[in-house]
């Protein structure tokens, strides 16, 4: 654990860029490709083409139409009887991902809480608690070999996260579409009922209803490494489909995949800080982009996926999971379940989420959907006795009311701004800029970096009070990706580098990134994602510039995924 020591006394004195400020073109006029978009009303309008250059073609318009139905009914819970087998293209997955059918589930009513548990930080749990947490998931894995079709068993277990990622359950009773909780705002209500009941199976294999998981803080500099104890092969929390180049001491990296050695661990623990700061806080100002978009009976596709979900989550399963392309067992949604880890990783996520909502409460913040085809959206579990159950997103909102908090830790990345080197405003029209290759028509490939000037609807200096109701957004839109691939790509804004495949989170250029969790499945599934702009404009001086330039570069998995547009927006 020395390393974590390391970085726990290091991360703080890490020195941040002295402003400059640089005109790139001052009263200049450019020729640079670009696409408009309007700049009246709510910035919702369709996309206006600039006749001279035509920068996005048709595919600029694609996936701006909404992909949720006209008429729509909130997500039932999956009849456990109608779980299919999980499919790798046309062929069956290797294993079986279903639970046991069972009786009939009843409604589920949250018990009287009388103490909180207190979900323990790996960086604080002391021997004490890892011998009780060992001791739970030995149980756990003794009663899949005792009984495997008992749904407590580690290894039905491990199936429900399988079956509700991985097409198993037909969306709605009779429909040909598939149950899929991730890439939407089922993302974190599903996983918080997932580990409620897992932690309340291990509590009763145990004798102990005070038993709680443990969260892995690897968004604290003191977590940002594996516990030692999970990569002891004679303990029952080891796993042996992890990469081991990162076992202890080496550091998580939240932008994972990067060239081994590339950076120092200071420099990722910076990284990783900004990350969170990008993920948590400037690109989640809006409720959809926080959670995802909306998922309901009749959904083909995801309307939005949440920074969280396409940053640290996916960047730290990857991580973990074996170094090989599928990542098996926590790199691959099907076999995730598998890896104690997973449960600590998605435990921190679970406490995340509370963070952001607890943040929103201190800002006067809107924290939740009001809408009821998410508040009434509902998932079917087996609890500690082995009972189904149906439960509903809006029984999960409080995590007190359902009995549990977690160790108090401090959330550095609040406080870590990415600031800028440089101003860099008029950059767009730039004679530097000017001289760019031209960009692809779109929809594009993204096999290469792609760079494009892109107009603003809010090409003034908005008033703090404009900037409230609404945000400014990059949206890139008909994001077409292979659903078996570890993708990757990261989003700069103004990026003047040569070789901006080196540039970091920590750069105020940096607007985010998307990545994305491989399935057992093959098949093309197409998203969105948006970038928060209005802070990123102030740091950079870019308040009165007409134009941007975005810099999209592929980290992982580039020649599996494409890009139907990019623009900026207004939204509230």
């Amino acid at each position: 654990m020395a390393s974590s020591l390391l970085l726990s006394s290091n991360f703080a004195a890490i020195s941040r860029p002295t402003h400059r400020r640089r005109d790139f073109c001052r009263n200049s006029t450019s020729n640079a490709f670009s696409v408009s978009c309007a700049a009246a009303g709510n910035g919702k309008d369709s996309p206006q083409f600039d006749r001279r250059d035509m920068l996005l073609g048709m595919g600029g318009l694609y996936g701006a139409t909404s992909l949720a139905p006209a008429t729509a009914a909130p997500i039932p819970p999956p009849k456990l009887d109608t779980c299919g087998v999980a499919m790798d293209g046309d062929q069956p997955v290797a294993f079986n991902c279903c639970p046991p059918a069972g009786p009939t589930p009843t409604p589920y009513v949250l018990p009287t809480v009388t103490t909180l548990k207190k979900r323990p930080a790996f960086q604080l749990a002391g021997d004490k608690y890892f011998a009780k947490f060992e001791r739970a998931i030995q149980a756990m894995k003794d009663l899949s070999e005792k009984d495997p079709s008992d749904p407590r068993g580690f290894a039905q277990q491990a199936r429900v996260h399988c079956a509700y990622c991985n097409s198993a359950y037909p969306q709605a009773p009779g429909s040909d579409l598939k149950l899929q909780v991730h890439f939407s705002w089922l993302f974190f209500p599903f996983h918080r009922w997932y580990l409620y009941f897992y932690e309340r199976i291990l509590g009763k294999l145990i004798g102990d209803p005070t038993f709680a998981l443990p969260f892995w803080n690897w968004d604290n500099p003191p977590g940002m490494v594996m516990p030692d104890r999970v990569v002891v092969d004679s303990s029952p929390l080891y796993n042996p489909r992890r990469n081991p180049t990162h076992y202890p001491p080496a550091t998580a990296d939240l932008q994972f995949p990067v060239e081994p050695g590339s950076k120092t661990p200071e420099q990722i623990v910076q990284n990783n800080l900004s990350q969170m700061y990008n993920e948590m806080i400037r690109n989640s100002k809006l409720l959809v982009d926080f959670y995802g978009g909306k998922y309901v009976v009749g959904s083909s596709e995801s309307q939005a996926i949440g920074h969280v979900e396409a940053g640290s989550h996916t960047a730290m399963h990857v991580w973990v999971g074996e170094n090989t392309d599928r990542g098996f067992d926590m790199g691959n949604f099907s076999t995730a379940g598998r890896d104690v880890l997973f449960y600590a990783h998605h435990t921190n996520i679970d406490r995340l989420w509370t963070v952001w909502r607890d943040y929103r409460d201190k800002k006067g913040k809107k924290k939740d959907f009001s809408d009821k085809d998410w508040l009434d959206s509902q998932f079917t579990f087996y609890d500690e006795n082995a009972n189904p159950v149906t439960v509903r997103v809006g029984d999960c909102l409080d995590n007190k009311r359902m009995g549990f908090t977690w160790d108090p830790v401090p959330n550095p990345w609040m406080d870590y701004k990415p600031r800028a080197a440089v101003k860099k405003f008029n950059f767009a029209e730039s004679e530097k800029v000017r001289r760019l290759p031209p960009p692809p028509s779109f929809p594009a490939k993204l096999d290469r970096v792609i760079q494009v000037v892109v107009e603003r609807p809010a090409a003034r200096r908005r008033s703090a009070r404009e900037k409230e109701v609404e945000e400014e957004l990059l949206e890139i839109s008909g994001i077409d990706v292979a659903m078996d691939k570890f993708v990757r790509f990261e989003v700069f804004v103004n990026a003047e580098d040569r070789e901006v495949e080196g540039l970091a989170a920590s750069r105020a250029e940096y607007a985010g990134c998307y990545s994305q969790v491989p399935m057992s499945k093959t098949g093309r599934m197409k998203t969105k994602i948006r970038f928060g702009l209005t802070e990123l404009v102030e740091e950079l001086g870019l308040e009165d510039d007409t134009k941007i330039l975005v810099t999209v570069v592929p980290k992982k998995g580039g020649k599996y995924v494409s890009i139907g547009g990019i623009k900026v927006i207004l939204d509230s």
